[in-house]
């Protein structure tokens, strides 16, 4: 789960987290009371979406920037009415890009220089991973393909949590020295706490800035969650904003279904992580592109069935649907019963290849077989792929 920067601040500054000082709006009417609180006689203007390169976005009424510097309030309000309600697309939105319903009004900083810290998991050793550099900005992937030296990465033993000693050590690779040193210190044992304390997968500072007066400060914040830890956590559970998230995955929580909406064109529907990233691979091997990771787990009922077919059917990118179940937990039967059932809410107007095997396989292919429904068996996994390419080539090529 993602949240905006504006909470992610929030998160930051609870956390002893230096950050300048904000206020977040959603309509108009606040935007004159926001522009007071902030100090300084420079207003940074930020849209709150769930993607980064902001600054370099364009809004698709040709307006430049979801980040804007201006040294009057009536400008500060100018460029926030100008955000609000429009859509930013960046290079992590897509072409579709994502409409702004926050803006976030900054303090701005005299930025001497600018930093990257974040802290994430290292999925390679289990381990939370520490990364900083000294080019932090806008650019930090082109630092990370280009200059990876310029990259310092320390590694914590979840167990024992950050030592003083490893803050120590990035200090000193970043180049801080004196009371800049002990700030940083500070800041990033600080940064692991929220990290460990909120089940985060990410929490990145991105830029982290010197000032010239001295001061170490999260410029701009972003922070991810565990979906997984959630039941621990209501206060982050709270911060939830479904309108950044794909409409067919909300719909899918409600059902306990997993889903991940991918941009492929044959949705898959299946019974277990590793069997579904499985199925994922070998529609790739045999030439198609999967829609989805849908997994509806090991004991599925009728109506999760049902739900998911109406989820799938969601998506114009779908052009074909393929069926792998190996039934152990899960029963054949209850699949083949959902199918049908889904049949008579939803319209299934692409190819439906269904590969059934296990508990209750047989009944399972009965009820498939007195359904009347335009199905295409498969005997295995290999057999279900291959058709399931070959059936939406078909049935592209049929409709264009």
């Amino acid at each position: 789960m993602n949240i905006h920067e504006y909470q992610a601040k929030q998160l930051f500054a609870e956390f002893g987290i230096p950050v300048p000082a904000g206020a977040a709006c959603h309509k108009e009417e606040e935007f004159a009371a926001a522009a007071d609180q902030i100090p300084g006689g420079i207003w940074v203007v930020k849209a709150q979406i769930h993607a980064g390169g902001r600054g370099k976005g364009t809004f698709t009424d040709g307006y430049k920037g979801g980040v804007q510097v201006t040294k009057t309030k009536e400008d500060a309000i100018a460029a926030a009415k100008k955000m609000l309600g429009n859509t930013l697309v960046t290079k992590q939105t897509g072409p579709a890009g994502r409409v702004v319903r926050t803006i976030y009004f900054n303090e701005a900083c005299s930025i001497k220089h600018e930093y990257y810290l974040a802290i994430l998991l290292d999925r390679s050793c289990s381990k939370p991973v520490v990364i900083a550099s000294t080019e932090g900005g806008m650019n930090i992937e082109e630092v990370a393909e280009k200059t990876p030296e310029k990259i310092a990465k320390v590694w914590i033993d979840p167990a024992i949590g950050m030592r003083a000693y490893q803050a120590t050590e990035l200090a000193f690779r970043l180049g801080f020295v004196g009371d800049e040193a002990k700030q940083f210190k500070k800041l990033v044992l600080n940064l692991y706490k929220l990290y460990a304390a909120k089940d985060c997968t990410l929490v990145e500072i991105n830029p982290m800035v010197a000032t010239n007066d001295g001061k170490i400060v999260a410029l701009d914040a972003k922070v991810s969650f565990d979906d997984n830890s959630l039941f621990r956590h209501p206060e982050v559970e709270a911060l939830r904003d479904i309108t950044e998230e794909d409409p067919k995955e909300v719909e899918a929580r409600k059902f306990d279904l997993n889903y991940i909406a991918l941009d492929g064109s044959i949705a898959c529907l299946v019974n277990g992580a590793g069997l579904a990233m499985s199925t994922m691979d070998i529609i790739k091997y045999c030439g198609g592109s999967p829609a989805n990771f849908l997994d509806v787990g090991g004991s599925a009922t009728v109506e999760q069935v049902t739900a998911a077919f109406r989820i799938i059917t969601q998506d114009p990118h779908v052009k074909g649907i393929l069926v792998n179940i190996f039934g152990g937990i899960m029963s054949c039967l209850t699949i083949a019963e959902g199918i049908v059932e889904a049949a008579k809410t939803v319209e299934i107007k692409v190819p439906l290849v269904v590969r059934l095997e296990g508990n209750q396989v047989e009944e399972g292919k009965k009820v498939l077989a007195e359904s009347g429904l335009k199905i295409t068996p498969a005997d295995s996994l290999i057999d279900g792929a291959r058709k399931a390419v070959a059936e939406v080539n078909a049935f592209v090529a049929a409709n264009k």
